[in-house]
């Protein structure tokens, strides 16, 4: 079991790290929200159709439930891909994977913030500080120049990060018995209205789309595989693995996109982007030191026992 869930580890960090790779090479055909749009409503169709089979309320009923479910719709699908699809323009798949990893810092600035019962210790803190640092190392500004692509490019990426951050930790604050599956697949496709609204509104058109096998392809690839199979795996592993196993899930991507960016791009990783990250990820294990030490105790304990 536990080779399984590497393995599966490994195949969603892969096909998460290589999305910003497949969203890089989509933006050449499609316009940027309009493709964040159409991945959406394949993958909320694929997804409610899941749910339709695995769990027996696949329908939300009730303010509360539709309330999660207009959060997920509002910030984790259609706040966070506007500024994602966006903010790839004009930088490279491994630097707004990155940037993306911050999520779990920010996740646990907002929680301590919003969340009452959570504590934000001085090493807490410093450890969201050098997250916040590490984006500033990445993205390298020029203060002479401020509104530089790659900079506004990755201040977008970056309120992506913010968005999805947020909008997990207010999911959290809402005390609902929804079925996950049942809340992703409806956030999807209301994020997937809302994004297409936002697109008409940008001027966007389908008039405009360069229909290729190539931005097919990555159409399919990111509704399909990250976005279908890539939140079932993630639901699989959150049960066996817990929050903190499967956090780490956002700091192996970046290697993903790397590579891939690379291999079918010719995008070359920089010293500063590397820098970045290896900040980012201090970061996180100075917030998260104490689940850290839990977990790896518990490792050591499953080991000795032979389990």
């Amino acid at each position: 079991m536990k080779y399984r869930n590497a393995a599966l580890f490994v195949v969603l960090a892969t096909v998460w790290g290589s999305s910003f790779t497949a969203i890089r090479a989509g933006l050449e055909f499609f316009p940027p929200v309009l493709f964040a749009a159409l991945r959406y409503d394949i993958a909320g169709v694929v997804m409610l159709g899941y749910a339709l089979y695995a769990v027996e309320r696949w329908r939300p009923v009730g303010r509360t439930e539709w309330t999660v479910v207009s959060i997920g719709g509002v910030f984790l699908i259609a706040a966070y891909h506007v500024f994602l699809f966006v903010g790839e323009q004009g930088t490279t798949s491994a630097a707004a994977a990155v940037v993306v990893s911050l999520s779990p810092v920010l996740t646990t600035g907002f929680a301590r913030v919003l969340l009452p019962d959570e504590r934000l210790r001085p090493l807490g803190l410093l450890g969201l500080a050098i997250g916040f640092v590490g984006v500033v190392v990445l993205s390298n500004p020029d203060p002479q120049n401020l509104l530089a692509t790659r900079t506004v490019s990755l201040a977008l990426v970056f309120l992506a990060a913010l968005s999805f951050a947020f909008g997990s930790v207010l999911t959290r604050r809402v005390d609902d018995d929804l079925p996950i599956e049942t809340m992703e697949a409806w956030s999807m496709l209301l994020g997937a209205v809302l994004m297409h609204g936002i697109s008409l509104g940008l001027g966007e058109s389908a008039g405009s789309v360069t229909w290729t096998s190539e931005g097919l392809i990555a159409l399919g690839y990111l509704s399909f595989a990250a976005s279908a199979a890539g939140f079932l795996i993630y639901f699989h592993l959150l049960d066996r693995l817990g929050p903190i196993e499967i956090n780490l899930v956002s700091y192996a991507a970046p290697f993903a996109a790397a590579v891939t960016g690379l291999v079918f791009l010719g995008e070359r990783p920089t010293i500063v982007t590397a820098a970045g990250f290896g900040l980012i990820c201090c970061g996180f294990v100075l917030i998260k030191r104490e689940p850290i030490r839990e977990e790896l105790r518990a490792v050591r304990s499953r080991g000795l026992s032979g389990e």
